[in-house]
């Protein structure tokens, strides 16, 4: 599981970008995001990226999605969001730090998921009992 920090300028493009990254990017959200003191937020980008910010946001959340590290940043720059997104690796000292804000924060008014909910696993793959059965099948009826 991957950990998501969002940062912006105001609610509504924070929310944007959580759809974005639920829509565009196909990653999925694990827990309901959860508010981040902007400025703690702030300063944790600039601890990992390791240089000051152009601007500071107002309003930050975090959440993490069911995808791995390496995954989510890969699907995550692919997508243009309207908020400034980083995924924070476990290799990061500020990881921990994050993980404990979010056991005490509260959650981030209006987000909602609009993906379905179905946790029933899907197998697309062919039988290979049935593929073999078909072989047979096909061998016996070719003219030789």
């Amino acid at each position: 599981m991957a950990l998501i920090l969002v940062r912006g300028e105001n609610k509504s493009k924070i929310l944007n970008a959580i759809a974005d990254i639920e829509r565009h990017a196909n990653l999925n959200i694990s827990n309901n995001p959860k508010k981040i003191n902007s400025d703690f937020a702030d300063l944790l980008v600039e601890k990992i990226l390791k240089s000051p910010l152009r601007t500071k946001s107002k309003v930050a959340t975090a959440f993490f999605v069911k995808e791995d590290t390496t995954y989510s940043i890969i699907q995550i720059k692919k997508i243009h969001p309207p908020a400034h997104i980083i995924v924070v690796s476990d290799e990061y000292n500020e990881y921990n730090e994050l993980r404990e804000k979010l056991k005490s924060s509260s959650s981030f008014k209006g987000y909602y998921s609009n993906k379905n909910k179905n946790t029933e696993l899907k197998d697309y793959k062919t039988n290979s009992k049935n593929v073999s059965t078909l072989n047979k099948e096909f061998k016996k009826n070719q003219f030789v």
